[in-house]
């Protein structure tokens, strides 16, 4: 039915990035949420990036011929995404010629690896794309580039880091693809009204034993103690998956030798000459995504993509109400807790005046993720927006800010159940 997105900035410059995409060659709408660290830039390529490798990844060997063909031609080409922007999403202007080269790259080789007829299903499309548009961040930043600025931005992309969260959705058909600490968590309508939470994708984290499982099974035994500490890879970078992010790729020497070459201002960063603790058998870090696949139902009414900052914040069961009770104007109401606290019956009935006066303010905003980042941001022990809460931590100055919260950024798309369900029945039939 349409989809809302916001973000709410802790670091200065923020560092999250989103995306929103229709496909138009194939069919199917792509949205996605892209959390940088080490600072704006990887996440900042992926936006503008990521969404044209799964496109081509998705078309068929006759489509992939044509659009060759006329780029060899010289003719113009048929639009390939329709893009959904915010007027603030920054675009690398310098970079375009740079970004279409490496990706007419891929579709050559996808024509090659092809035959008439064929074509990657989601799935594979969505797997292909993460690991070579990760692969050419790395490619691009080894060979450079002659003009200066260029190389720099190359550098930096690759230097710094991004998790990547996307859902590909195609009629009833909703597949996300997850690399790091971002989530999709789908909202369920209940027989009762009620909302509850079901996730499709698995954090790639200290806290997911899996994963703890899959890098320590990657490395030497001797390694073991090392390669996770203190929750961190190698000590350091929080999520176990991730675009860019080098230093935990590439070999020592190809890290040195990359930096000799490189611009001048490369030599005042610290963070890029330095070598993670421990660092034996590289690589230590993949972007390969973990790809779920769900089949809509009439009962899942929307989907939340997030990233971690909003997840650090409130539980996935409390989001799925706070959503499921905007979309739907309809408020749930739990038994008022106190959390351990005495209250005198006084004090009781007047939590639930309060309650019942800020009920009727509740729907005042527009965008549905502008209100869960209001909850997220100022909610008090009660589940409630405390507007004293949100003003203070909204008025935080920025040196402050990430003290006290990471970037938020929300996308949450609305599915129509009439339609999901008659699809769901042509489907079977």
């Amino acid at each position: 039915m349409g989809f809302d997105s916001n973000q709410l900035p802790a670091n200065a410059p923020i560092e999250d990035r989103r995306s929103a995409a229709t496909c138009l060659q194939t069919r199917g709408m792509l949205l996605g949420v892209f959390d940088g660290h080490a600072g704006c830039a990887c996440a900042q390529a992926l936006s503008e990036r990521l969404f044209y490798y799964v496109a081509m990844s998705l078309m068929p060997h006759e489509t992939l011929c044509e659009l060759e063909s006329a780029v060899e031609a010289g003719r113009p080409l048929s639009p390939i995404l329709q893009w959904h922007k915010h007027p603030n999403d920054y675009f690398t202007r310098e970079a375009q010629t740079m970004y279409f080269n490496s990706l007419r790259t891929y579709w050559q080789e996808l024509i090659d690896l092809s035959s008439p007829g064929e074509s990657l299903g989601p799935r594979e499309a969505l797997l292909s794309a993460f690991k070579r548009l990760d692969s050419d961040l790395s490619l691009e930043a080894q060979v450079g580039d002659a003009n200066s600025f260029l190389h720099y931005w190359v550098l930096r992309v690759a230097f710094s880091g991004a998790t990547a969260c996307v859902a590909h959705i195609d009629g009833s058909d909703l597949y996300v693809a997850n690399t790091g600490d971002g989530r999709a968590v789908l909202g369920v309508q209940e027989e009762d009204g009620s909302f509850s939470a079901h996730t499709l994708s698995n954090d790639h984290n200290a806290q997911n034993e899996n994963e703890v499982a899959r890098i320590q099974g990657e490395h030497p035994p001797s390694e073991k103690k090392t390669v996770v500490r203190q929750d961190r890879l190698l000590g350091l970078l929080m999520p176990f998956r991730a675009f860019g992010d080098v230093k935990f790729k590439w070999s020592i020497d190809l890290q040195r030798g990359v930096l000799e070459s490189g611009p001048d201002q490369l030599h005042d960063n610290e963070h890029t000459k330095f070598i993670p603790p421990n660092y034996h058998t590289p690589p230590y870090l993949t972007a390969e995504p973990e790809i779920t696949h769900h089949r809509l139902r009439p009962q899942d009414r929307f989907l939340v993509l997030g990233t971690d900052g909003l997840w650090e914040t409130l539980h996935r069961q409390e989001v799925v109400r706070i959503v499921g009770e905007y979309l739907t104007g309809v408020h749930q109401r739990q038994p008022l807790t106190v959390g351990g606290y005495h209250v005198t019956l006084g004090q009781m009935q007047g939590l639930l005046a309060e309650r019942k006066a800020r009920a009727s303010l509740a729907f005042q905003d527009q965008n549905a993720a502008t209100h869960l980042i209001r909850h997220a941001v100022g909610n008090n022990e009660f589940g409630a927006v405390d507007h004293e809460t949100l003003s203070k931590m909204l008025s935080l100055p920025e040196e402050l800010a990430r003290m006290y919260r990471d970037d938020i950024t929300i996308i949450i798309t609305q599915f129509n159940p009439h339609v999901v369900g008659h699809q769901r029945q042509g489907g079977e039939s």
